[in-house]
């Protein structure tokens, strides 16, 4: 067993993520990189490097995840290797703890490679954090239902990242273990205007159109093709120019729609990016008319860039997106009032300038600086147990 760890003393962590676009290895990718700031050593493991994840960083370890194909196997036995790969790094890199992102399939392994170091007399608590998705779509599949409420409550601690996602979990599954809302969160002192804002705008607006943007992976629960509704609506009362980040299986139902709304000529698709700090930096106000977002991640980026939010009011959104402040809420699929208070905030520069300061101000209260706190105080709960 391993010695308890004191208050000042630094961690070796290990951390599970998908290393996808999605909010959830994005948010894993950047807390490990706070830890790790913070002098703890952070192990990543997964399939491929998270795209957000510099392994030159001091105190950061990629761990791939290799899973070889066998004509035995339909599909690759990926939660198999994985398990074995957390114990491996846990044996031999001395992990104190392992932080699992996204329930399915990562709390289960979780569970599974810790039942196989114990058997070694070896320690790992976990920490699982629910992302969303994991819950709220995969997650009422009743085939996994019986696997996902098992390892929840055999994990040492769970988080989600809104009230809303702690709610929608309690109501699915049968949950005895508390549930702690840690929300997402952005560091602050990344989210600078480009200095040459005006020349890089002409760009994309030369005649100085007003920008609304969109960034998702296009899948059908982000209701992209409401986006280019809305968008249509607004076009027909001032100039305006859509920006598209992203891609997806809905990139080619929302290329018919803007050439039968005849709209092509003024969206502009940019693609997967990265690091969409500078496309938003241009943008006047961001759409986001998702079915269900548990938090809303790149609403909360749009906000740090000083850019308002047009959004439904579903999930952990109006947690994020203050309603008459910092941007608006809409029902789901209510393309109209979203396109009205589109327009309000776009024909009033004045008003526009204000829930741009209001959207800066309140995306500071979610900048790592006030999040990290909050899950070192768990993982050090983790290890006093």
């Amino acid at each position: 067993m391993k010695n308890k760890i004191n208050n000042n003393d630094f961690m070796n962590i290990g951390i599970v993520c998908f290393p996808t676009y999605g909010g959830s290895g994005v948010v894993a990718t950047e807390l490990g990189k706070a830890l790790a700031g913070k002098g703890h050593k952070v192990h990543f493991m997964s399939y491929s490097q998270p795209f957000r994840l510099n392994i030159f960083s001091e105190n950061i370890f990629y761990h791939e995840v290799s899973v070889n194909d066998y004509p035995l196997f339909d599909y690759p036995p990926y939660e198999s290797v994985l398990a074995s790969k957390i114990v491996d790094v846990a044996m031999y890199e001395h992990l104190d703890l392992l932080h699992v992102h996204y329930a399915i399939p990562h709390a289960s392994v979780a569970y599974t490679a810790q039942q196989i170091l114990k058997s070694k007399k070896i320690n790992l608590p976990y920490i699982t954090t629910l992302h969303g998705t994991d819950i709220t779509l995969v997650g009422r599949d009743p085939s996994f239902e019986p696997v996902i409420r098992f390892s929840l409550n055999c994990s040492n601690i769970i988080t989600s990242v809104s009230e809303s996602l702690k709610r929608d979990t309690l109501k699915t599954f049968k949950i005895d273990n508390k549930i702690s809302v840690v929300p997402n969160f952005i560091n602050i002192k990344e989210y600078d205007p480009l200095s040459d804002l005006c020349c890089y705008k002409k760009k994309y607006a030369p005649n100085g159109e007003k920008i609304l943007i969109h960034i998702s992976n296009f899948r059908k629960v982000k209701r992209v093709e409401d986006v280019l509704e809305v968008f249509n609506k607004v076009r027909k009362e001032i100039p305006c120019k859509l920006i598209l980040v992203g891609d997806g299986p809905e990139r080619a139902a929302i290329d018919l729609l803007c050439r039968k709304l005849q709209t092509c000529s003024d969206i502009i698709n940019l693609g997967k990016i990265n690091d969409p700090k500078e496309v938003l930096s241009i943008a006047d106000l961001f759409v986001l008319p998702s079915e269900t977002e548990s938090f809303g991640l790149s609403a909360l980026e749009a906000m740090a860039m000083k850019v308002p939010v047009i959004s439904t009011d579903t999930g952990g959104l109006p947690e994020v997106n203050i309603h008459g402040k910092t941007g608006f809420l809409s029902k789901v699929g209510d393309i109209n009032d979203m396109a009205v208070n589109a327009l309000k905030l776009l024909k009033n520069n004045k008003l526009l300038n204000s829930f741009k300061e209001n959207a800066f101000e309140h995306a500071k209260k979610f900048d790592i600086d006030n999040i990290l706190p909050q899950y070192l105080k768990l993982y050090r709960q983790l290890l006093k147990k």
